[in-house]
């Protein structure tokens, strides 16, 4: 059957959520008390081959009602679409479908409708490679440099990354992909953890997770910080204990801060080494990011953001500012794929490693495809690098993140590997699921 086959026949949104805040999972400076949520989306097409592309976007529960409705507007664009006018100019597609003129007036490329964009499209990109029979991140590699290149719209970034210098940096690594491809099959992608500890949790909890991640292996490590210096240095010095000094440490103040406030309460935890401190101030201050940079750089701080960026012009505008020491993209925040590949090419331009954000729920499983393609096709490099990783709600998915040795392995079933298992749609659809249905008669949440 040809990949071009038929038109999108039906997009079925759906609220899903986890009650992760009874156990404080996903606590921190800012979010408090979370519950991780997905919008799922699901297309179908009228081929025979009654293949589905499954795909979400990330929120902490109540975000999901505004989500929910902004992916069932945008749905109405793209059914009835023919899939060769879909995935024949993806590129082309995905700006007409991002630039819709009454929706962009809401926030051009930005804010709820970008990523309810982002998981309709995460679903297209599923589609794709299902028909493909490949995972995502191989589709990608299996691609030429000039198809690479026409997946990405290249609007508002030309001042610092044209399509033609995108191209030569594909092609200048496209000879040497194959080995690359080798070292991922047997080694992976490697992760960092941060289920050691959010902010929300004990300390007898802390030691507990950290015990156990050593004992798994890993050996680099996120804390939440943000909300007292005195607490964040106990909290400081009880890991390091835990986890000595030989292993990686990283922080995360959520946005916390203002810019003078960030500089010096880092200096205040200077002390206990950390790789970073990610997401210091609002993710939208460009120049606030570059004087909390300059700042850290004597005590070797380096500065992470992109969780919370908005789009591809907010990634540029960091780079030029030299504002941040890694590149943080998220693969529900921006607009799939496409817009992700622009971030990535930026990055390799400027030599700032990529180190995605993940742990949500499917966050990891979407990402690491595309930290995969990342060092087979632009990078060319694990230097520097590494994805995130939490050990919540993988069980729920059809094909769930594969570790060892605390590296990603490449994923073997076609798709995006977001597809949920049914069972877990039934139980978690809110509120109706049966396991909401339980927790709100039980009084233990509210409609």
């Amino acid at each position: 059957m040809s990949l071009m086959q038929g038109s999108v026949s039906k997009i079925t949104v759906r609220d899903v959520r986890f009650p992760t805040s009874l156990e404080h999972h996903g606590s921190d400076a800012m979010h408090g008390e979370v519950d991780y949520s997905a919008v799922y989306v699901i297309v179908e097409t009228d081929a025979d081959d009654q293949i589905t592309g499954h795909g979400l976007t990330f929120s902490l529960g109540r975000g999901n009602n505004i989500l929910a409705k902004a992916a069932e507007v945008i749905s109405g664009q793209i059914t009835g679409c023919r899939i060769a006018d879909i995935f024949g100019n993806f590129g082309v597609f995905w700006r007409k479908v991002t630039q819709e003129g009454q929706l962009r007036w809401l926030g051009p490329e930005k804010g709820v409708v970008h990523m309810a964009a982002a998981g309709i499209f995460n679903a297209l990109w599923d589609l794709w490679a299902k028909r493909a029979k490949k995972p995502v991140w191989k589709l990608l590699a299996d691609m030429t440099p000039t198809e690479i290149v026409n997946l990405v719209d290249f609007s508002y970034i030309t001042d610092v990354l044209t399509k033609e210098e995108a191209l030569k940096i594909l092609e200048e690594n496209k000879p040497t992909q194959g080995e690359r491809e080798e070292q991922l099959r047997s080694g992976g992608f490697p992760a960092y953890t941060t289920s050691i500890a959010w902010l929300g949790y004990s300390d007898e909890t802390l030691v507990q997770k950290c015990r156990e991640a050593l004992d798994e292996g890993w050996t680099k490590f996120k804390m939440k910080v943000g909300v007292d210096v005195a607490d964040d240095r106990r909290r400081s010095k009880l890991i390091r204990d835990q986890i000595g000094w030989e292993n990686q440490l990283m922080m995360d103040a959520n946005q916390r801060w203002d810019v003078n406030d960030a500089i010096e309460w880092m200096k205040q935890l200077a002390e206990f080494r950390p790789v970073w401190i990610e997401e210091p101030t609002s993710p939208d201050d460009v120049l606030g990011h570059a004087a909390i940079a300059k700042a850290l750089e004597p005590f070797n701080i380096g500065v992470a953001t992109g969780e919370q960026c908005q789009n591809r012009v907010i990634f540029k505008q960091l780079l030029q500012a030299k504002a941040l020491k890694f590149v943080q993209i998220d693969s529900c925040r921006v607009g799939s794929i496409n817009e992700n590949i622009a971030i990535l090419l930026m990055a390799k331009k400027f030599n700032v490693p990529v180190c995605p954000h993940a742990g949500g729920v499917g966050l990891c499983e979407l990402v690491q495809h595309i930290a995969m393609f990342d060092f087979l096709c632009i990078s060319a490099t694990t230097d520097g690098r590494v994805c995130e990783y939490v050990d919540h709600l993988h069980e729920h998915f059809v094909y769930p993140v594969d570790m060892r040795k605390n590296s990603y392995m490449p994923p073997k079933d076609p798709g995006y590997s977001c597809e949920m298992k049914r069972n877990s749609l039934e139980e978690y659809e809110f509120p109706n699921g049966r396991v909401w249905t339980k927790l709100i008669s039980d009084g233990k949440f509210k409609l």
